[in-house]
């Protein structure tokens, strides 16, 4: 499948807004306020973005949860409808453009959108280019029992399992070799 850079920032925004989200009542809100939804912003270069408030920070946490529930929709037509959803109540209207250093590439959003609606069209449009090449099962869930944080499996093969190798991954091997020697040990 074939990304551009432009759907593969969308991809990489969607994921981390949707893990910005608490995953229980103990951990910390990862857009507190509207400092760090500008910071988030500024980190992932989303552009045409004025002035954000408050009433911001709450339409981008209610499409991060509309997001969340794409990546855990049981199959594509559950997908796609969410999808269809976020976009559609985006107004989207695709248009090119070649802005800081850009060659050609689509944007989603109306000019002069909110921070929200912006997302909401430009990301929610990256998943799905994934529904249509029918590569929705890409858009997973951490399998680590501790984790569940969204990502999209871009590996060859499909068997990426884990948002991060070097962490999830290797703490739950790690686990897996500590069990296997103790009872080897008896």
């Amino acid at each position: 499948m074939l990304i551009t850079h432009d759907t593969r920032c969308a991809l990489d925004t969607v994921v981390d807004l949707v893990n910005s989200a608490p995953e229980d009542d103990t951990a910390s809100e990862g857009l507190p306020d509207v400092a760090a939804l500008e910071e988030f912003v500024r980190q992932h270069k989303v552009s045409e973005v004025g002035v954000l408030t408050e009433l911001d920070l709450a339409a981008v946490r209610k499409i991060r949860g509309r997001f969340a529930a794409v990546f855990a929709a049981p199959d594509a037509r559950a997908a796609a409808a969410l999808i269809n959803e976020l976009i559609a109540a985006a107004g989207t209207t695709p248009r090119l453009t070649d802005h800081d250093g850009y060659d050609w590439h689509v944007h989603y959003f109306a000019p002069g959108a909110s921070v929200a609606d912006h997302l909401a069209a430009d990301c929610g449009m990256a998943l799905a280019f994934f529904v249509v090449a029918g590569e929705r099962e890409r858009l997973r869930r951490c399998e680590a029992p501790d984790c569940r944080h969204a990502f999209v499996d871009l590996s060859r093969n499909r068997s990426r399992r884990y948002c991060d190798s070097r962490t999830c991954g290797n703490r739950l091997h790690v686990a897996a070799y500590r069990a296997r020697r103790k009872e080897a040990a008896g």
